[in-house]
């Protein structure tokens, strides 16, 4: 059997009676439609001061799938796996506990924790002393330290039941889906964006996604699946939506009729325009973006005071302050790094000395140029999609990047690796041809290698191989495929 014991968020349990039951009950709910994926009999019970969850299969492969799928719940700061045992005596959860934990502490230093709940003759120290000095005094090499041990051996102690906790496993933090309001995310593909709306569901938002596509069905189809993998990791307990808007005209509008040191903020201000309407369609109360101060030119202070006005819509920035490699550190860690650093750059508008102190009344000026048709006839021409129908899309849409997992004699393998993973993990295959190029310069050179040959696209998880092959596709290069062996 399989236990596991959720604690409460701090934040959770020092809420209202009311708000934290409210909140465990969706937390409760949310953790049982996850498990059931893993095992369709799993028990979760709510206990009020934690969650409980049991399953009646013991299996390494039940056993971690339930653990990822507890690590990635908005909600949980951390929960404890233990073996659950029925005593009488002090002696009982000795037994119990030597026979857990020995192989463990054999030759190491340790101490003895215990939590205890309910009626019992005996004290927590009473346990500590008593099973710590059962394991001093029987396991080999074993000695007991309070500070600083090797193994800190955990007991929780409720009622007639032992709980000797055999790992200690960390979540997300943060609240239950779907106890905050609505938010709509403006999702580009890029490390800012994807980590502004991780954020968002960690804090139990339903986070939508809103993608203003600037460069075609290449990166439409990369931002799907960045979204698509955000929703399935984070937030799968709940539908969301995946709304595309084609910018590309506002683009042209822009270049064609605003002076160039302002176009940068022009494009933001029309991005809120057309979020705001969007997000009152659905009756979203807030907008989320991955803007931090001063890390470009539109986003310095000055700036986004300038493009806030343009709606009364909340706007919500939850990397306002972060640092770009604290914003990377967050993407490798929730695993959209990957995908961040293969989504080619699409700026929309490039000026040669763009704004950093933008005056309303200039801006405001600089929009009586445009035609605001345009943007009304993009933001109408929306399409609306269920994110669930984004990964039948995309394996159709993929098919054309074919991958092998064999390669045919004489084949060229592009490496398309950074050079520091190259150098760390050299390619080496034997009777094919291994050229690096790093993905962040195929785009350019890939026309200069000679057509009349097959190029099999490689990366260390197929995600970057698949997006570039995907977008060399796109630009009219069919001798492309993708190796993943």
């Amino acid at each position: 059997m399989l236990k596991f014991i959720v604690k409460l968020h701090p934040e959770i349990a020092i809420k209202s009676k009311s708000v934290r039951k409210r909140f465990t009950k969706v937390l409760e709910k949310n953790i049982k439609m996850l498990l059931v994926r893993v095992d369709e009999n799993v028990k979760v019970k709510n206990n009020w001061d934690n969650i409980s969850v049991t399953s009646q299969l013991d299996d390494e492969k039940t056993r971690l799938a339930l653990i990822d799928n507890l690590k990635r719940t908005p909600g949980i700061v951390q929960f404890i796996e233990v073996q659950e045992t029925q005593f009488e005596t002090l002696d009982d959860i000795y037994q119990q506990t030597l026979a857990l934990v020995a192989p463990l502490i054999v030759g190491k230093t340790f101490c003895v924790r215990v939590k205890r709940q309910g009626q019992h003759e005996f004290t927590s120290s009473d346990v500590e002393r008593y099973v710590g000095g059962g394991l001093n005094q029987n396991i080999e090499g074993a000695s007991v330290r309070l500070k600083k041990p090797d193994v800190t051996v955990k007991i929780e102690i409720k009622d007639d039941k032992a709980y000797i906790v055999r790992h200690q496993h960390f979540g997300l933090g943060g609240f239950p889906l779907p106890t905050q309001e609505d938010v709509l995310s403006l999702i580009s593909g890029g490390f800012d964006s994807g980590v502004a709306t991780y954020q968002m569901m960690r804090k139990g938002a339903r986070t939508h996604f809103l993608f203003f596509n600037l460069g075609g069905a290449a990166h439409e189809i990369g931002v799907k699946q960045v979204s698509h993998y955000l929703w399935k990791q984070f937030s799968s307990t709940h539908k969301v939506k995946f709304i595309t808007v084609d910018f590309e005209p506002v683009v042209a509008e822009i270049l064609e009729n605003v002076e160039s040191g302002q176009m940068g903020v022009v494009l933001k201000r029309m991005m809120m325009r057309a979020g705001t309407v969007v997000a009152e369609r659905l009756g979203i109360p807030a907008i989320v973006t991955g803007e931090s101060i001063g890390q470009v030119s539109s986003q310095t202070l000055a700036n986004l005071n300038v493009i806030d006005r343009v709606t009364e819509m909340l706007i919500l920035r939850p990397l306002i302050q972060h640092d770009k490699e604290e914003i990377i550190r967050i993407a490798r860690a929730i695993g959209t790094n990957e995908m961040a650093e293969a989504m080619p750059e699409y700026c929309g508008v490039i000026s040669k000395k763009p704004t950093v102190k933008a005056q309303l009344d200039k801006i405001l000026a600089e929009e009586e140029k445009f035609d605001f048709d345009v943007l009304n006839t993009v933001v109408s021409n929306a399409t609306v999609k269920d994110i669930r129908d984004i990964e039948v899309e995309a394996k159709e849409e993929v098919k054309e990047a074919e991958s092998v997992s064999e390669l045919p004699d004489n084949a060229v393998v592009l490496d398309i690796r950074s050079p520091d993973e190259e150098d760390a993990n050299p390619l080496e295959l034997e009777g094919a041809e291994v050229i690096h190029l790093p993905f962040f310069r195929l785009a350019t050179k890939f026309g200069d290698l000679p057509q009349d040959k097959e190029y099999y696209l490689y990366c260390a998880k197929g995600v970057m191989s698949q997006l570039q092959a995907l977008i060399l596709h796109e630009n009219g290069y069919t001798n492309v495929k993708v190796y993943r062996p």
